[in-house]
């Protein structure tokens, strides 16, 4: 582990580390590992995974946990925000065990290197599948709870599409024409009601979590779905699960109300029905007037997911210090 932290495009006392990945049939792969220090550094720490078409900026949700005592974590995976090239496709992966390797780096540098002892493992929307698949299958020791921020557990949309037959179609077209574009139309609303130069509050790179999202290819659709076979087949999570996620499923016509208030990227149904197959041990909570990504709500909602998480905390997760 010889990598450098450098500070972060977040500013102090943010730092990031390029951790180098095997090359894959594009060429190099890296990802990144932003952290920033606790006040004591042998305490617990909280490591985040970002969703699709992302990257981490949560500066307010890693001060919540730097307030709580952990020292904070957020890994861009790669061909995401700080670890794309120029020669990538973003976002591209045909395996979502792909990630397992920065998981792997990034967790071994939090317990070994930094020495942080229990670490509660973050993830949203398809970060949230990729890390409760991670946590069933490394079941690593240090891990004192998973927190899952609307994880993408199903396939959203006509019950058709989660079908045997749609199954079967986007094996097929994923195994041949694996970089072929899904064609799909995007309106745009939720990254305009997030980015403050259109109609929300927070500041991101639209370069690398563009209002119009990435391209979806039908080799990587293919791993989700068999992401989602396989976690709905059932995992044991050995740690206390939390799941958060809105109170209902938007599906605005223009940038009404509902774009502000409901999921108009996921069904919450959805997250809601398969929530249980994650773990022995799993609190739901759906958070009245939360967005997709919970932590970028309105103040009234977020406050309410902070809350949940925070009596979850005290709840389940024995922090020893």
């Amino acid at each position: 582990m010889t990598d450098t932290r450098d500070v972060d495009i977040l500013g102090e006392p943010w730092t990031a580390e390029t951790i180098a990945l095997e090359d894959d049939f594009e060429g190099e792969v890296v990802a990144t590992l932003v952290s920033r220090p606790a006040a004591e550094p042998d305490g617990p720490a909280t490591l985040h995974v970002h969703g699709f078409s992302d990257y981490f900026f949560h500066t307010e949700y890693g001060e919540w946990w730097l307030a709580h005592g952990h020292a904070m974590y957020a890994l861009d995976l790669r061909k995401y925000g700080r670890s794309l090239r120029p020669h990538q496709s973003a976002t591209y992966v045909a395996d979502l065990t792909d990630y397992f390797a920065e998981l792997d780096a990034a967790w071994e540098r939090i317990t070994v290197r930094d020495g942080h002892r229990q670490v509660v493992l973050s993830g949203h929307s398809t970060g949230g599948l990729v890390v409760a698949l991670w946590a069933d299958e490394r079941r690593p020791p240090e891990l004192a709870g998973l927190l899952l921020n609307s994880p993408w557990l199903d396939l959203q949309g006509k019950a058709w599409l989660r079908s045997p037959v749609a199954n079967r179609m986007i094996e097929e077209a994923g195994r041949r024409r694996p970089m072929r574009e899904l064609p799909r139309d995007v309106s745009g609303y939720y990254g305009r009601s997030l980015h403050r130069d259109h109609e929300g509050e927070w500041d991101f790179d639209l370069t690398w979590k563009p209002v119009e999202s990435f391209p979806v290819r039908f080799g990587w659709l293919r791993a989700v779905r068999q992401g989602h076979a396989r976690l709905q087949a059932g995992l044991d999570v050995p740690a206390p699960v939390l799941v958060l996620s809105s109170d209902r499923t938007g599906q605005p016509a223009g940038m009404d109300e509902d774009v502000f208030s409901t999921d108009i990227v996921l069904d919450v149904e959805q997250i809601r029905r398969w929530s249980v197959a994650v773990g022995r041990h799993v609190t739901y909570a759906a958070v009245p007037g939360a967005v997709h990504d919970v932590v970028l709500s309105r103040s009234g909602p977020r406050a309410r997911a902070y809350d949940e998480i925070e009596r979850w905390l005290r709840a389940y997760i024995q922090l020893q210090r």
